[in-house]
């Protein structure tokens, strides 16, 4: 199950281009299908064929070459391309949860994600503030935890959609195990990693600098990190994270940054472009896109589909038996 995400962005085209490439057998969209046929041929590609997603009919999702297979889930504005609509918002929202829900139900083994436009979802009078936060309400998550993966390179969070200035009153103890759990459950029951090593990074410059740069090291990391050493799992730090990416900080499964931009900007460096986001600690598999919906050259063709394409790939290898 694929959502197309906002339609003023490139995650339509990117639906597209499954299609063009022939990876759309087996996957359905959500999507407005009059949507993604207008942004077709502005694009030119007047091959591409829309079919109505069959529930009930055996091997339903099954698409021709340059088919894909859709839940219709109209708009109310379809003619979008570079400037969302906040009309839209409701709707769109209301197909990640019917995406949601077939999973939920065993119809859908995994939901793939195109990005959502954050601002005009909450220009609609919405509270939103990601994908993440959301699919984590619709399933009841208790700690839902955001992995970005570029080849053999994890990086997990601690916090994710919240102001820097907030970011330390956020991290407890309790949450910071809490998320620790479940990137050590998850890296052994999705990625099949029989004894995970998690690398943990300091919230302050020099990791606090034994508490001359901030007391949260000495407070709520270093005790964390003892306390689950204790219980089995593979976990170092807190260590300074200008280092926790070289090879002088040793070899992890996983690294953890305390918050958004401290963790990214080394992955997305490292894979832009082939990056995949999964959220972890949800009852769902869900994988995504490492970009945002890029306004800017949406219906220009210019769009890479790397990211969206290694998104499918990895949610069907965290799906195999």
């Amino acid at each position: 199950m694929v959502t197309a995400g906002e339609p003023a962005g490139i995650g339509p085209e990117l639906c597209l281009e499954l299609a063009r490439r022939g990876r759309s057998d087996g996957l359905v969209i959500v999507a407005d299908p009059e949507m993604l046929l207008a942004r077709a041929a502005r694009l030119g590609w007047n091959d591409i064929t829309v079919r109505e997603f069959d529930p009930s009919a055996k091997r339903a999702a099954r698409a021709n070459a340059g088919q894909l297979v859709v839940m219709t889930q109209a708009l109310p504005n379809r003619d979008v391309c570079g400037t969302p609509d906040p009309r839209n918002s409701r709707s769109l929202l209301e197909g990640v949860r019917r995406a949601v829900e077939g999973c939920n139900s065993g119809l859908f083994a995994a939901l793939v994600t195109a990005p959502l436009q954050k601002s005009a979802i909450n220009d609609a009078g919405i509270p939103f503030t990601g994908h993440t936060e959301y699919l984590a309400e619709l399933t009841s998550a208790r700690t839902p935890v955001m992995l970005l993966v570029a080849a053999d390179l994890r990086v997990a969070l601690a916090s994710t959609h919240m102001p820097l200035k907030d970011v330390s009153a956020y991290l407890t103890r309790q949450r910071l195990s809490d998320v620790i759990e479940v990137l050590n459950d998850d890296l052994k029951g999705k990625f099949r990693i029989t004894r995970p090593s998690i690398l943990v990074c300091g919230l302050n410059p020099h990791a606090g600098e034994g508490g001359h740069l901030g007391s949260e090291e000495k407070d709520v990391i270093a005790p964390v990190v003892s306390a689950m050493r204790e219980r089995g799992i593979d976990i170092r730090g807190p260590v300074p994270a200008d280092t926790a990416f070289t090879p002088a900080a040793g070899k992890a499964d996983a690294v953890l940054a305390m918050y958004h931009d401290q963790g990214l900007p080394v992955l997305k460096y490292a894979g832009f472009g082939t990056a995949v986001n999964v959220t972890l600690g949800l009852p769902v598999v869900r994988t995504s896109v490492d970009h945002g919906t890029a306004l800017d050259i949406a219906g220009t063709g210019k769009a890479d589909p790397g990211s969206m394409l290694a998104a499918v790939e990895m949610a069907v290898m965290l799906t195999a038996a």
